[in-house]
């Protein structure tokens, strides 16, 4: 299936209007119309898909005029080794916590920005500008008794408060665990901005992220680490604010369960510096988690409306299927009226559709697809489905040994990202490259990809802007059918 999405290389002006999407009528859903049909399918058995929607993302050529500043000065040795309790709940020195930063191994690899003033790095445009909870993960391996002890259900994500954190951080005193600039959305920033770093060739995708992070060690360890990734971190410190933290404790059986303390993650406020962040950028990747919070919902519109007023794509994550049950009503009315790009699994997927669990994942993106004009829907170990239009395209699982399942919708996201781009020509090739992205941060322990792997996975599929043959198997697409 061939398609157009975005040109990089545009200078024209980005219309003045915002058109909003209305939902079809129901009527209108029950299967694809046969005008569809031959918009889809052509004259031939190939799938030839006009994605007219995504034409209308310009890029322009000025430079920002507001940089967000970072302080560069903290480092992950301070953060527990402070005085302010806010932050450190009672943590001793790392060293005695043995904790590891899960980044070290990687640091090598990537460009090392630290001791670069900001004015320096930053580029005339962003590919893509996330938006999302910046959080610090705590990971570590613990027994059932361990969760019995502390009355948590295994397998669960909760919200903590400052004390349950800190009682469940002092249970772990001894134990090793590692510290990560942690975030389903931080997973898929860091992965793409590997896949299309500079050491593959060509020039490096250019990657930020805005958010909320405190002004304590955290925040800055949490900047510092997606910094050396090729991420850039552009919002403001809040000043006295106490950065999100996770703690996702793994037992053996390798059931995660996850503590979340917000902190100054559930604040996201829209402001002119983010306004123009949004204007110099060519997808806007919502995380969403954030609809958990009244007040950021308000953001998330307005960065919507202005990313739909500046020319650039909108893309929103499901995130979690009982956040969309709670604020289905506040997904909808982002998906209907800006959405151009929805990652979901295939529960989330349901959750969207109401639909049941006997309706089949394929149903819930073609269903999707007919309001989001670019839907991906990933279903384990069954492979995943790619919507436009009313149809949905199979893609295959990419066979590995399964290590850690966490984190592979992250992965399949950046793969998706990554073929629209760099000009991927069909959503089979696009969706085969996610796959493989996905399959290799399974088939290894944590939710990061690794920077040889990235370099890797790029050079294999060598994507091109002229090239239009990259994937010549293109009749062989398999379009689902109810």
């Amino acid at each position: 299936m061939s398609f157009c999405l975005i040109s990089l290389s545009s200078s024209s002006p980005a219309s003045n209007s915002t058109p909003l999407r209305k939902f079809p009528p129901i009527s209108e859903l029950s299967s694809p119309s046969s005008t569809l049909k031959a918009y889809c399918y052509g004259s031939s058995t190939a799938l030839n898909l006009n994605f007219s929607l995504f034409n209308r993302t310009t890029i322009h050529s000025h430079r920002p005029t507001c940089f967000l500043p970072f302080n560069s000065n903290s480092s992950f040795s301070s953060m527990s080794s402070g005085s302010d309790a806010n932050y450190t709940d009672g943590l001793v020195d790392s060293s005695e916590l043995g904790v590891s930063d899960s980044d070290d191994d990687e640091a090598h690899q990537e460009h090392e920005n630290d001791d670069m003033e900001p004015s320096a790095s930053v580029p005339e445009r962003w590919h893509v500008l996330g938006l999302g909870q910046a959080m610090v993960d705590f990971s570590g391996v613990v027994d059932v008794e361990f969760l019995d002890r502390l009355w948590l259900k295994k397998g669960t994500r909760k919200l903590v408060n400052h004390e349950e954190r800190g009682r469940v951080l002092r249970a772990m005193d001894g134990c090793s665990y590692k510290a990560a600039a942690g975030g389903s959305l931080s997973n898929t920033l860091v992965a793409l901005a590997r896949l299309g770093g500079q050491s593959i060739g060509g020039p490096a995708l250019n990657i930020a992220m805005a958010g909320s992070v405190g002004s304590d060690p955290l925040g800055g360890f949490y900047r510092s680490k997606l910094r050396r990734a090729n991420v850039k971190f552009l919002s403001e410190p809040v000043r006295d604010g106490t950065t999100g933290t996770v703690i996702v404790l793994t037992t053996p059986d390798a059931q995660r369960t996850m503590l979340a303390y917000q902190g100054t993650s559930a604040r996201v406020n829209y402001d002119p510096c983010l306004a123009t962040l949004i204007s110099k950028t060519s997808i806007l990747i919502v995380e969403g988690y954030l609809f958990e919070f009244p007040d950021t919902i308000k953001t998330i519109a307005m960065a919507c409306e202005e990313a739909r007023r500046c020319g650039a794509l909108v893309a929103i994550t499901a995130s979690d299927v009982t956040c969309i049950e709670r604020h289905y009503d506040d997904f909808w009315d982002i998906m209907a009226n800006y959405a151009d790009i929805i990652f979901a699994n295939t529960d989330e997927a349901r959750a969207f559709c109401h639909f049941s669990s006997k309706e089949s994942p394929a149903s819930a993106t073609r269903y999707l697809s007919h309001f989001v004009p670019f839907v991906s829907v990933t279903d384990g170990p069954k492979g995943s489905y790619v919507g436009v239009k009313g149809e949905a395209v199979y893609i295959p699982p990419t066979p590995c040994v399964p290590v850690d399942t966490c984190g592979a919708g992250d992965a399949y996201a950046s793969g998706i990202l990554y073929g629209l781009l760099h000009g991927a020509s069909d959503l089979r090739g696009m969706g085969a490259l996610a796959s493989k992205v996905a399959s290799v941060v399974v088939g290894q322990q944590g939710t990061r990809l690794r920077v040889q792997d990235a370099v890797k996975l790029a050079e294999s599929f060598a994507f091109h802007h002229e090239s239009s043959t990259m994937w010549s198997d293109v009749g062989s697409d398999q379009i689902s059918s109810l």
